[in-house]
């Protein structure tokens, strides 16, 4: 099972994450702050971080930041005193993928948990499937029932980096750094731009939809029957 990394000065939220998630049969490490934790994940094998902002030494953002520079595939769950819009941009930017406010519900959390290890599965295939719809990455083409597609190169990547984590929200300045580029100079609206594309080409199937996000960005969700 998963090792699960709690980052909070808190020693009561620490014990009681740790153990929800030993519960549901997770392996736990636990750090007092920041600093404390990027050590930890330096030396043990971390499958997901969870993370408090308020810490000493080293706060969650600063934490948050150095974890996505060492690993752009961690799954990231912070937690929050407080569920104010600008910190959950911030915090996305940052490179996080989910939120908790505090106080929360301990078995809520182990869900968002295990649905955040399940996007990471599915995004670091080379192929995903929902539905009718086939994205495969090797060959950058769609198949749509029994149509393929051939998607421009950057409206296949924006699709693929959604549809490879359903549910999570990515700001503009995300997408942008991950799909064109940390040199990209031009408008951010271009993000905007590739999504209405995006709309257009996918309006006749239910198998997803790219929603908005109002204040944050975009995300695909994976529409059930």
């Amino acid at each position: 099972m998963a090792t699960i990394l709690v980052a909070d000065d808190d020693a009561n939220i620490r014990e009681l994450v740790c153990l929800f998630l030993r519960n549901d049969g997770f392996d736990t490490v636990e750090a007092v702050d920041g600093h404390q934790a990027l050590t930890l994940y330096k030396e043990r094998s971390i499958e997901l971080v969870v993370l408090d902002i308020m810490m000493p030494i080293m706060d969650g953002w600063t934490l948050c930041r150095e974890l996505r520079q060492m690993n752009a595939d961690l799954p990231l769950l912070m937690l929050t005193a407080r569920g104010e819009t600008w910190e959950k941009v911030k915090g996305f930017e940052l490179g996080t993928d989910d939120y908790l406010t505090k106080p929360f519900d301990p078995l809520e959390l182990t869900v968002r948990v295990k649905a955040l290890l399940k996007r990471y599965k599915i995004g670091s295939t080379h192929m995903i499937q929902f539905g009718d719809v086939t994205l495969d990455r090797q060959s950058y083409k769609v198949i749509l029932g029994t149509e393929s597609l051939t998607l421009p190169l950057k409206e296949f990547e924006l699709l693929y980096k959604l549809a490879g984590t359903p549910g999570q929200v990515y700001t503009r300045e995300q997408l942008i750094d991950q799909i064109w580029g940390l040199d990209y100079t031009g408008d951010d609206r271009t993000v905007d731009v590739h999504i209405k594309r995006l709309r257009e080409r996918f309006v006749t199937t239910s198998d997803f939809q790219i929603e908005t996000v109002r204040g944050l960005g975009y995300r695909l969700e994976v529409k059930h029957d």
